[in-house]
């Protein structure tokens, strides 16, 4: 018997965005998931799960990597081993979770990441795209740490895939978008650290894993859609920048070169918007 995956995905005052993305799962072709969604909205809502092997979990809102927490916990409780961490505003393929299992097995003790296109319309430069490179549109393939600036980059964004990320390699980050790994990654580097309360979780996990010798592994069999930003009122939103500048503070004063430290503790505190 094939052993499920927790599909864990975290819920803040979007539903409407879960539309998609539970048709995407009720349309997969191998059905051996267990879907976990942690709602941290404010005002709660009820979440047609229907057909759909599911868990909800309402919690308080105490930010994105507690939230993740919460879900491996349930998870494992309920003996499950292997956890794929998903934003609620994507949608993807009927293979998807077929491509995952495989991937799992290929890549024990892993982080793994996919390859992530923007969704049709959610393009940030849209005025740059003819109506033919909609959905085509790459959000992430692959992804490295720039330590002089402690900035995340996404490798492919905003270009139109041209086949030229199809490779599967190690990557230096993993988006939190995408992020699949199993218990024995929990056993050696711990939860997601629940003092971020949203961005830059993801690169801590990844650099925690680093430091264990975890492989992170850009595997672009793994294919999804994103609707980009839709828990912080979009991409650059003034919400959006706020969380932003707390996560990277926080991660550049855990990992950074301390010259990187003094540089983003002083645009921190005197750039304020």
């Amino acid at each position: 018997m094939t052993e499920h995956i927790a599909i864990i995905t975290v819920v803040y005052n979007n539903y409407d965005v879960l539309e998609d993305f539970l048709h995407s799962l009720r349309a997969q072709i191998n059905q051996s998931y267990h879907l976990f969604i942690v709602d941290a909205s404010d005002v709660k809502k009820p979440i047609n799960t229907q057909d759909i092997y599911s868990t909800i979990l309402p919690i308080k809102n105490h930010g994105y990597a507690y939230g993740v927490n919460v879900g491996l916990e349930e998870a494992i409780k309920n003996n499950i081993h292997t956890f794929c961490i998903i934003n609620d505003d994507v949608f993807f393929q009927p293979d998807f979770v077929q491509t995952l299992q495989m991937s799992f097995k290929s890549h024990p003790r892993s982080l793994i990441g996919g390859e992530i296109y923007y969704a049709k319309g959610f393009e940030f430069h849209k005025e740059k795209y003819q109506t033919s490179d909609l959905g085509k549109v790459l959000w992430y393939a692959g992804g490295s740490v720039d330590w002089n600036h402690t900035f995340i980059k996404h490798r492919g964004v905003d270009e139109v895939d041209s086949g030229k990320y199809e490779s599967e390699e190690r990557t230096g980050f993993i988006t939190g978008c995408l992020t699949c790994f199993d218990k024995s990654v929990i056993d050696a580097i711990g939860f997601w650290d629940s003092h971020y309360f949203l961005y830059y979780e993801d690169a801590d996990f990844c650099e925690r894993a680093k430091q264990k010798n975890i492989p992170l592994v850009f595997d672009p069999t793994l294919k999804i859609w994103h609707k980009n930003a839709q828990s912080t009122e979009g991409s650059g939103s003034s919400v959006h920048q706020k969380f932003q500048k707390q996560g990277r503070l926080r991660f550049a004063m855990k990992y950074a070169p301390w010259r990187t430290k003094l540089h983003i503790l002083k645009n921190y505190f005197f750039n304020k918007l």
